[in-house]
């Protein structure tokens, strides 16, 4: 249930290694794409495993559910306006597979969920359908896999599952066993809800450390990324590398779960949440006070490419991104200003006009890196632009 970033990959890889898989996606034009061979996003080698898959008949899609063996949900888990967790879209793909369950059927959450999801989801099954009560293997299994390297990483990396009873845990290995090569660590569907959660926060308070560091290095005249080399030679410290904040649907996300559900005790991740979204505003203030600079200095509007919109480096996802936020929130500041923007990894977007990047960067006064995509690292630096490196392509 669910043919994103997560539940495609994960349905392909599983079909290629011979399970008999059906992909449902309540988008008609994904179901369609899926089923014509065609990736509907950026992911080294899926394309080829998603051809070899349909033809041989192991993976087909579809706008509704068939009855299974196994069902698993992947679908996205926002936060709503006020950075609460929205489970809607898991509880309706649990209530649409509802009617197909039968005894000894396996149920799997694998959507980044709040703590207690999986017991709630059980709770509405058994609340339609009492007499499966104690005969259905329900579980908690997250991904953790990093875009861009997704097949590997699908394969390779260890799996938590979170059975919600032995039987549960143990059908779950069963399943991933298939085609997980890496171990699995057993424990209840609450630790393993939580540690999804956990790890995406640990990240952002370990970036939100580096990112309130370049802010402080900007301030003192200090090259951050120099100071983050040297101060890595410490044999016990692994400072990560600052960006222009942080996206995703996981990262950026994630912690708000914790927040909401713990809003006195979460103090750190809260705090990480903050610096690293302030970091784009930061992003943002720089770049517009350096085109009113150029305008003051040279008597016009300056030229100004905005490289990248993806929230990590050569990828497409535009999920959460701080880049986009900074290039929509200096577009709306600075109106009538000449302003490229460049993202390599996509052909078209709805709302910015896309430039190439070598076009961009020779046509521009003003450079804002905010992607380190590898075909930035191709461009030679320049005394004669203004380049605002955010995310070390130069570390200048």
């Amino acid at each position: 249930m669910g043919l994103g970033y997560i539940g495609l990959p994960t349905a392909i890889i599983a079909a290629d290694n011979g399970i008999e898989v059906y992909g449902v996606d309540i988008n008609p034009d994904v179901v369609a794409k899926t089923n014509a061979k065609e990736l509907h996003f950026v992911e080294p080698g899926l394309q080829q495993m998603l051809a070899k898959v349909v033809e041989a008949g192991t993976l087909r899609a579809s706008v509704t559910p068939v009855a299974c063996d196994a069902y698993f949900v992947v679908v996205p888990t926002p936060f709503k306006g006020n950075h609460e967790p929205d489970i809607s879209y898991v509880e309706a793909a649990t209530r649409t597979i509802i009617p197909l369950l039968k005894a000894d059927d396996l149920f799997v959450i694998e959507s980044t969920s709040p703590v207690g999801t999986t017991e709630k989801m059980a709770d509405i099954i058994f609340g339609e359908r009492p007499e499966l009560k104690g005969k259905l293997h329900i579980a908690y299994c997250p991904e953790r896999v990093l875009p861009g390297n997704v097949i590997y990483e699908l394969v390779h990396n260890d799996r938590v599952i979170g059975g919600m009873t032995e039987a549960a845990t143990d059908r779950a290995i069963e399943f991933y066993a298939h085609f997980v090569k890496g171990n699995f660590h057993r424990t209840n569907s609450r630790t393993a809800e939580m540690c999804k959660l956990t790890e995406n926060s640990s990240r952002d308070v370990q970036i939100a450390f580096a990112n309130e560091l370049s802010i402080i290095c900007e301030k003192a005249g200090i090259n951050v990324w120099h100071l983050i080399e040297l101060a890595n030679k410490h044999p016990r410290v692994n400072i990560l590398q600052p960006g222009c904040g942080v996206g995703g649907h996981c990262i950026a996300v994630d912690p708000y779960f914790i927040t909401a559900a713990y809003p006195q005790e979460a103090q750190i991740i809260a705090k990480a949440r903050e610096i690293n979204n302030y970091k784009a505003k930061w992003c943002a203030e720089r770049v517009k006070n350096a085109m009113l600079k150029f305008e003051i200095d040279n008597k016009r509007k300056p030229k100004v490419a905005m490289m990248g919109l993806a929230f990590k480096p050569n990828i497409d996802d535009l999920r959460e991104s701080p880049a986009k936020r900074i290039v929509t929130d200096v577009m709306q500041g600075m109106t009538n200003a000449d302003i490229m923007v460049v993202e390599p990894n996509i052909k078209e977007h709805k709302v910015f006009k896309l430039t190439d990047f070598q076009t961009a960067y020779d046509k521009a006064d003003i450079v804002v890196l905010l992607t380190a995509h590898d075909e930035f690292k191709t461009l030679p630096w320049s005394d004669n632009k203004v380049i605002l490196d955010f995310c070390g392509v130069f570390r200048k």
